[in-house]
């Protein structure tokens, strides 16, 4: 056919609505997450501990039936209070720190090290809509294994103790909610932004485990130093566990005033969004 006589057409087919485009990025960005036989142990070593408390929980319930006879009432462990749920967050959220580590470093410093920005955001997807692509990777992965589980258990236990027991036990679903989403987009957003910063996959991940534990050690030698507690807003766990005591209902030792640490929270995300959307732009200029 000769060259004059083809005519354009424009795209006749749907098109994909404006709010749900980050979605792409995510479902090309999982692709390749669980291709190694290692990553795929490990995530399913996640569900070990949800496994165990759901055990626990049933037993409590039936230990007279397993038992062979009566027993007054007593439990194997107390799983109808905060404190458990509490404790669970807490392994958790370990197992999600390790899986961050492995996963966070490789989502955008790929993009940058192959120059593949300018491919993404010549298209109809701005920079907020990369980030949340990318975030959303590591959100979606770390809710399986942690406020997901903790409203299963929560709801399990409401089954066997009662509607009563639900009613006056919401605050422990909200605070396992609350809870595990201050941990996620904060280790998330901490985690793009030194993937964005650090192009080095082994590095970036190195300095996720630097940022706190690292941090951690320089919050308890300026409190030591200058007899103050203030060193604590370097220590980003510390924050987040003083705001989950609140959430469940904790009387434990608290270093600062709740206010201050969501307030430390707040602003440690804000600092790693803004590192990472420096980083983010269609072009850089080489000096």
């Amino acid at each position: 056919m000769a060259v004059y006589k083809r005519t354009y057409r424009g795209y006749s087919g749907d098109i994909t609505p404006a709010w749900s485009r980050f979605l792409i990025i995510f479902r090309y960005s999982r692709r390749n997450l669980f291709r190694s036989k290692l990553m795929t142990g490990f995530f399913v070593l996640c569900f070990f501990a949800p496994v165990l408390a759901l055990l626990g929980i049933y037993a409590n319930d039936h230990l007279g039936v397993l038992l062979g006879g009566p027993i007054g009432g007593a439990k194997l462990i107390k799983t109808d209070g905060g404190q458990f749920f509490l404790n669970f967050l807490n392994v958790q959220t370990a197992f999600a720190f390790i899986l961050t580590a492995f996963i966070g470093p490789g989502l955008v410093s790929p993009d940058l090290a192959n120059g593949a920005l300018t491919v993404y955001l010549c298209r109809p997807i701005s920079r907020v809509e990369y980030v949340l692509g990318k975030l959303s990777v590591l959100a979606i992965i770390l809710s399986w294994i942690t406020w997901i589980p903790a409203l299963v258990l929560f709801f399990v236990q409401a089954s066997l103790s009662g509607w009563d027991w639900m009613m006056q036990n919401l605050w422990i679903a909200t605070g396992c909610f609350i809870a595990s989403w201050i941990w996620i987009l904060s280790i998330s957003l901490l985690a793009l932004a030194l993937s964005a910063w650090v192009k080095w996959r082994i590095a970036a991940g190195g300095l996720l485990l630097g940022v706190l534990f690292i941090g951690a050690g320089f919050a308890l030698a300026i409190n030591g130093v200058l007899q103050t507690q203030q060193g604590y807003f370097l220590n980003l766990s510390k924050l987040i566990n003083i705001i989950w005591q609140d959430l469940f209902h904790d009387s434990g030792d608290r270093a600062l005033p709740v206010a201050e640490a969501w307030f430390g929270v707040l602003a440690f995300a804000a600092g790693c969004f803004y590192l990472l959307m420096k980083k983010i732009r269609a072009n850089e200029v080489v000096r």
